[in-house]
């Protein structure tokens, strides 16, 4: 309802007069009481219903019921193409097609379109500290940045590094010009959980919403840079609806304008199994040590055949020359024969 009437401020007023009445003759308020059930997996929403009656057949709506994870709770249709790496391994891991599409539609350019990124649990091999990742998910609608922010332990102290998204990265268009091109017009905004990193005067507009705090509401993933495998990670994002005051609808009315906080929600992965980071300890230590075992190997077998080839030069130039003397002394010394005639 928030989202419709906020959508509704540029409309024609006898819309908006008309969506009040029939907000009215529906019932519909502004909040509502569900179970956690009806809230995560669904519930019939009157206002949706009667979306679905007059939308047009081409704009038919994706849902048949509103729920945070309506029709999430299951195997995903969505089908991804990701490159093998197999003839550029820089590409390794990377989504190629989602549902058979190159880019999203949903932007104003190519670059905000572009669906080119990781699914967040594997990445290209052989990264620097000046490596940006990139991740996507369908339910952020967009691919996000990743920059290195500082060297960890993993598992098992394997080496990782730590990577989180920039902190303008939900800036505004004059913090970030890159944000220009993301959807202007749509009601839904993403940011870190608490408004992380977010003008505090966003959080103090409510009643209840606890400061913010690094280590419950920062968004991070842990990467073995040698092989590119997360190690661990704390996927953190919350949903906002942008409410503006409608004064002609009376049900919003006295709402000001304001960045509504839905939810926030978190994907963790805190360690990898202890069969998984032996192998990678293999695949992280054994390599060098073998390395410079090899180098060692290789430098001292070709120290020696570099000794025995000079010698075996020193030996031959040797002989040569005694060779040569000998030959030179036979013809000083000798007594030739003489023709007969």
């Amino acid at each position: 309802m928030l989202s419709a009437t906020s959508q509704s401020k540029h409309a024609a007023r006898f819309l908006r007069l008309a969506m009040a009445s029939i907000m009215d003759i529906l019932k519909i308020k502004p909040f509502v009481e569900v179970s956690v059930g009806q809230l995560l997996w669904g519930y019939e929403d009157p206002l949706l219903k009667l979306a679905k009656d007059v939308v047009p057949k081409e704009q038919k709506l994706p849902y048949e019921e509103f729920g945070l994870m309506y029709k999430k709770n299951g195997t995903s249709e969505d089908t991804v193409t990701m490159w093998t790496g197999a003839g550029d391994i820089s590409r390794y891991g990377l989504i190629n097609r989602f549902n058979g599409k190159n880019n999203l539609s949903h932007y104003l350019t190519d670059e905000c379109n572009s669906v080119m990124a990781s699914d967040g649990s594997i990445f290209p091999p052989h990264m620097t500290k000046n490596t940006t990742l990139y991740i996507f998910d369908k339910d952020l609608c967009r691919r996000l940045p990743l920059v290195f922010e500082k060297e960890v332990k993993g598992s098992d102290d394997i080496p990782a590094y730590r990577f989180t998204p920039p902190k303008n990265v939900f800036g505004s268009v004059e913090e970030n010009p890159d944000n220009a091109c993301f959807c202007p017009n749509s009601p839904i905004l993403l940011s870190f959980p608490h408004f992380y990193l977010a003008n505090d005067s966003y959080r103090t507009a409510f009643d209840g919403i606890s400061p913010a705090d690094p280590e419950k509401h920062k968004f991070y993933i842990d990467v073995q840079p040698v092989m590119g495998t997360a190690m661990a990670a704390k996927a953190r994002v919350q949903i906002n609806l942008a409410v503006s005051q409608v004064v002609d609808i009376k049900q919003v009315a006295t709402f000001p304008d304001i960045v509504f906080p839905i939810m926030w929600f978190e994907e963790g992965l805190d360690s990898l199994p202890k069969e998984m980071t032996g192998l990678m300890g293999l695949a992280t230590y054994v390599p060098p040590v073998a390395r410079a075992a090899l180098s060692g190997v290789l430098f001292g077998l070709g120290s020696v055949l570099l000794v025995l080839a000079v010698w075996r030069l020193v030996r031959g130039a040797s002989r040569l020359s005694s060779l040569q003397l000998a030959t030179g002394n036979a013809a000083s010394n000798g007594n030739p024969t003489k023709p007969k005639y």
